[in-house]
């Protein structure tokens, strides 16, 4: 049995979950997410009113779908409560953010300005010029959207100068000796 997969997935009062066959839809104070589950996982809800999920057999594949299917499940109810961010800052003299109405304007030591528009769901928060947060209520929309602005400007090796996540330990390479 998945550790992940049997565990069940709590629902907190004020979310409301709705399961039309393999369909989950899960609405709270945050918004609507709704995700389909792979085809050998069912899915239902005990008594408590918590998430069930549960597989037909123990082939490889289907162990593997569910806890990964319990899993994207409860991202889905962590979404729609408390939502999801995830908080960068910017190393690099002259690099800085700015937010212009949902579009945030990135100087990053090209010879132009970036744009990088807010995705439907995505929102940005621009703290200092060189720390924001990108928020959201998906959690695959929020973690591809900052790794897509990580992208801009990769963390140097060798100043650590780039977008990097808050916390990020960058590996650090020395630079040549000299004479």
């Amino acid at each position: 049995m998945s550790r992940i997969g049997k565990l069940p997935v709590a629902v907190p009062s004020g979310v409301d979950v709705t399961i039309e066959g393999r369909q989950v839809t899960v609405k709270g104070p945050k918004g609507t997410l709704s995700h389909t589950v792979v085809e050998p996982i069912s899915i239902d809800r005990d008594e408590s009113g918590a998430i069930l999920v549960a597989r037909p057999d123990d082939e490889r594949r289907n162990r593997a779908m569910h806890g990964l299917s319990r899993s994207l499940v409860n991202n889905l109810v962590i979404g729609v409560t408390s939502g999801y961010e995830k908080k960068m800052e910017i190393h690099g003299v002259g690099y800085r953010v700015a937010l212009k109405g949902s579009t945030l304007e990135f100087a990053l030591g090209y010879s132009h300005p970036i744009s990088v528009p807010a995705p439907d769901g995505v929102t940005f928060v621009v703290e200092t010029p060189t720390r924001f947060s990108v928020q959201g209520i998906d959690k695959q929309l929020v973690g591809e959207t900052a790794a897509n602005i990580r992208k801009l400007r990769k963390p140097d090796p060798y100043k650590g100068k780039g977008v990097r996540y808050v916390g990020e330990n960058i590996r650090r390479k020395v630079g040549k000796t000299g004479k």
